[in-house]
């Protein structure tokens, strides 16, 4: 009997959770994660903070020998560059390689800005984008920041902890606003201002020129002299070999709530993944948790089993020393509800729907955000003023009366 070959193309933690989950549920047959990047399948959310600080250590998703003693075949450093859905192989290089099953978990590239090239401007994306940029962040260096989304923000505290100067050039009316709101991105701009981050919003960045030991940026509201501009406007996600191969794609490969496309034999995982949640309908994002939630989800529906990815969207964001964590649909709510203090910089936000919790967003209250997670989870009727009261123990609420 010929043994199978279940192939995964993208070496992120999508595609080296499934691999491992292939091995842990049982599958005997080949498994081929190829990647192309260097370095074995990594995290990426510490390149804007620990890693771009140089304070972690490693970062891979498992130890290197960890492939090996699993018997998953890694190749790095190659791009597949073709895709026969007919014939279920690929090309790699002058390969041709064929497969059982295929996961595409190949997340996607940092959005690169026509003129804005040179060895002074960076994205991040990569470990070493990183690398690249930490050379940039000493003291006295100025870094410019097109784009205050979340990785824009991290990367903004992570230098000025380093002891860079920075300015942010937001776009939209405030830092993070297509995330948490303006109200709440008020809140992150008086954080980094606090921190000596030069925040300006309703900037509109038009050119980038290169002069003597730096960079002129051109925005509408006049020259901003840096050493170093990081461009931070988002990912494009890597579809061009699956879209040109017939493989569903709109802005990201089309997938059930299982990771399945409706090409054959083929699946997808990760930022890549345009997926079709139960709980939230067509979602694209780019967390770390749904990467790998989808990652195993994708293995087991390659093994034939019946799963969905239906936990609801989880991500955190830590910015100096303030931790941002999110769960659920923050624009699925019929009402907010704030405990805590916006103006302290300590709250929970809660999104309520139909009497049940829709959404949670927090700012450096961990315990409470986990409670009103659970809530979520469980779908448990709860009052508005049952979550403003801080005096109720939200761990509580789901626990039934004693008689």
């Amino acid at each position: 009997m010929t043994s199978r070959r279940y192939l995964i193309v993208g070496a992120g933690v999508a595609g080296a959770t499934a691999a491992a989950t292939l091995r842990a549920e049982g599958f005997d047959g080949e498994i081929l994660l190829v990647g192309d990047e260097p370095d074995v399948p990594y995290e990426r959310p510490p390149l804007s903070k620990a890693w771009l600080a140089g304070t972690a250590p490693e970062i891979a998703v498992h130890p290197a020998d960890f492939y090996g003693g699993q018997s998953i075949e890694l190749l790095t450093g190659v791009r597949v560059t073709e895709l026969d859905i007919g014939a279920r192989r690929v090309r790699v290089g002058p390969s041709l390689l064929g497969y059982d099953a295929l996961l595409i978990a190949t997340g996607g590239r940092a959005r690169r800005l026509p003129g804005f090239t040179g060895e002074r401007v960076h994205h991040l994306r990569t470990r070493a984008d990183a690398d690249a940029l930490r050379e940039r962040l000493v003291p006295g260096e100025r870094l410019a920041v097109l784009g205050g989304g979340v990785l824009g923000c991290e990367v903004a505290a992570t230098a000025r902890g380093l002891g860079a100067d920075v300015v942010v050039l937001e776009m939209a009316g405030m830092p993070m606003e297509r995330v948490v709101g303006p109200e709440l991105g008020a809140v992150f701009a008086g954080i980094h201002r606090v921190a000596g981050v030069d925040v300006r919003c309703g900037v509109h960045v038009e050119s980038v020129e290169e002069i003597a030991g730096g960079l002129v940026v051109h925005t509408d509201q006049g020259p901003v002299e840096c050493g170093a501009l990081l461009v931070a406007a988002g990912l494009v996600r890597d579809t061009d070999v699956w879209e040109a191969a017939g493989v569903p794609c709109a802005d990201g490969v089309l997938v059930d709530a299982g990771c399945r496309t409706t090409a054959p034999g083929v699946f997808a995982a990760g930022d890549v993944a345009a997926h079709d949640h139960p709980r939230h309908g067509r979602t694209r994002v780019e967390h770390h948790d749904t990467a790998k939630r989808q990652g195993a989800v994708a293995a087991r529906a390659m093994l034939g089993h019946d799963v969905e990815h239906d936990v609801p969207h989880w991500f955190w964001s830590d910015q100096y020393t303030h931790t941002l964590q999110s769960c659920g649909d923050l624009a699925d709510t019929d009402e907010f509800v704030v405990r805590g203090s916006v103006a302290d910089r300590s709250f929970v936000r809660f999104g309520l729907r139909d009497g049940r919790v829709a959404s949670v967003l927090g700012l450096d209250r961990p315990r409470e955000v986990m409670a009103g997670r659970k809530l979520l989870l469980a779908g448990h009727p709860v009052t508005a003023e049952q979550l403003r009261d801080e005096s109720v123990d939200l761990r509580r609420v789901m626990r039934p009366a004693r008689a």
